[in-house]
């Protein structure tokens, strides 16, 4: 008797340890878990931590809760000023709403893959160059809004959508060097043009005065024969004075009269 009261102790042990290995699941951190009971959603999602199911009943589905970075293929589109480009974007979401994760959509990151491919297209077609090449952070905020609209009904929030490279053809870029390189040329004949009429409107306002004052030029003439004698030249260039020559010049007799 006691021999078969052991025998079925240690038979119902055995079972226990065997439902208990088969019921046992150990959910991660950063996972939540969805169980399923014969094709229907049973209870909350499980939090993390040790949890029993079910066996042969229950199923367990972990989802990953951390921020998943996805990068989007190149989209190649013509933007609305009929250039044509490819552009390629990085999506960065989470997952907030297990269940709905797995219930709604049956591959939320396909999902999310596609839709912002389709809104990257989008977004090219509704824009100009000149935005996404100086612009991106407009078209930032509307390409993570068009992704996260139809996002919120999978259990799936997006938390940033970067656009990381605007390809443009060999002959746009040779184009917009050339524009880019007129327009500097442009700029810096500008910017000459004005210290030339600054430098001619200093040089008039100098002569005014030195005309005022006849010693001023003098003084002037001094300075410059200092300046180049310094720099030890064999030659020293003298300047003869204008006002010199027109006072010879009154100072001259009339030439005689030619006869005829």
């Amino acid at each position: 008797m006691l021999q078969e009261l052991l025998v079925a102790g240690a038979t119902v042990g055995s079972a226990c340890v065997v439902y208990v290995a088969a019921a046992a699941r150990v959910v991660k951190q950063y996972e939540r878990g969805v169980v399923f009971r014969l094709g229907r959603v049973a209870g909350d999602v499980r939090a993390p931590g040790f949890t029993m199911v079910v066996p042969f009943v229950d199923r367990l589905r972990k989802v990953n809760m951390q921020i998943v970075t996805m990068p989007v293929p190149a989209q190649e589109g013509i933007t609305r000023d009929n250039v044509t480009v490819r552009v390629d974007a990085v999506v960065y979401f989470r997952v907030v709403n297990a269940a709905d994760a797995i219930v709604t959509v049956e591959d939320y990151r396909f999902a999310v893959s596609q839709m912002a491919q389709t809104s990257l297209r989008s977004i090219i077609g509704k824009s100009d160059l000149d935005d996404l090449l100086s612009s991106r952070e407009k078209l930032n905020q509307g390409l993570e809004l068009m992704i996260d609209s139809p996002a919120v009904g999978w259990g799936v929030q997006i938390d940033r959508v970067e656009i990381k490279d605007v390809s443009l053809p060999e002959t746009m870029k040779r184009s917009m060097a050339r524009q880019a390189e007129a327009d500097r040329e442009r700029r810096a004949r500008i910017i000459n043009a004005d210290a030339e009429l600054q430098a001619s409107k200093k040089l008039a306002e100098a002569a005014e005065q030195m005309s005022e004052q006849p010693a001023a030029l003098q003084l002037r003439l001094l300075q410059t024969v200092v300046a180049v004698a310094a720099e030890k030249n064999s030659t020293l260039v003298l300047p003869f004075p204008v006002e010199l020559l027109r006072f010879l010049e009154r100072a001259a007799p009339p030439p005689p009269p030619v006869e005829k």
